[in-house]
């Protein structure tokens, strides 16, 4: 057999196996879950936040891995490691926010089994990749035995670990739109500690034109809801020119103003978070604006 042939049996294989895994999530319906890396769905078992049967594992079919980068898209595999994105110097150059936001996720050995795909999937709204891929407006192929269907970010989270996922679907890809021109990207977020949920965060990019006027931007908060949220109205604002884009401090006061359901818990009150989630937006802001006047 030739290396081609080789290749060729590896790929209808990962296929086979792709689909035996969403069979079997339609055959099993809501006493299945899908295992990946395991990092959030191991600790909700522990803290008994979740009760279930059966574990699809899927964290072995190569399919589900990889890096590839499309002309202006860039499509990461959902079981494609977080370590992995984080050493991707492609990945790096292509979506800077996506590497950026990897080293804040926990720590290393949670990112050496962590994917990026369990990570979208179980929609934490504290969790960086959900705030990038609402920023970046990414989208996610989802698989199930009827098909293949792509949903828009905005669509994909719904609600506190809650997705628009039909209890037979799988996420097996999340498609990047690549960023071009003067651009600058930044997050800041705020934790008691290393490797802790963010109390609140920031996700910023930003693209200037050839007269430092900001002709395109994305706003979007972590910890700040029951899902990412998008700074809609500062972004408005900012690209109509209602706004200084110097002025970091109202951009970050304006993106979290109209903030109705910011959680309230132990680590602080709803008070607490809007401001702190006011200058995580700032701070981020500022990096953005002085990564994309220098581009």
């Amino acid at each position: 057999m030739s290396i081609l042939q080789k290749v060729s049996a590896l790929e209808k294989l990962a296929d086979r196996l792709t689909d035996e895994a969403v069979a079997l999530l339609a055959q099993l319906g809501d006493e299945a879950k899908v295992l990946a890396g395991g990092q959030s769905l191991i600790p909700m078992l522990s803290l008994r936040l979740a009760v279930f049967d059966h574990l699809v594992d899927i964290g072995r079919i190569g399919e589900l891995s990889g890096v590839r980068v499309n002309g202006d898209t860039v499509t990461v595999g959902a079981g494609t490691t977080q370590s992995t994105i984080e050493a991707s110097t492609e990945l790096a150059a292509a979506v800077p926010l996506l590497s950026r936001a990897t080293p804040l996720i926990g720590h290393f050995q949670i990112r050496n089994r962590g994917t990026v795909g369990g990570s979208l999937a179980h929609a934490d709204p504290a969790a960086e990749y959900p705030a990038v891929a609402l920023a970046l407006a990414a989208e996610m192929e989802v698989l199930s035995p009827r098909g293949r269907r792509w949903l828009a970010a905005a669509d994909f989270f719904t609600g506190f670990w809650s997705t628009a996922l039909e209890p037979d679907e799988m996420l097996v890809n999340v498609r990047v739109p690549i960023w071009t021109g003067r651009c600058g990207f930044a997050i800041r977020e705020f934790a008691r500690r290393h490797g802790d949920f963010a109390v609140a965060g920031a996700v910023v990019a930003v693209r200037l034109d050839a007269d430092d006027r900001v002709e395109r931007c994305s706003i979007a908060l972590i910890g700040m809801g029951s899902a990412p949220v998008r700074a809609t109205r500062a972004e408005a604002a900012v690209v109509a020119g209602d706004l200084v884009p110097r002025a970091a401090d109202d951009v970050g006061a304006i993106s979290v103003a109209d903030l109705e359901d910011i959680p309230s818990d132990l680590h602080g009150s709803a008070d607490y978070r809007k401001q702190v989630g006011a200058a995580m937006v700032t701070r981020a802001w500022a990096d953005a604006m002085t990564e994309a006047t220098n581009a």
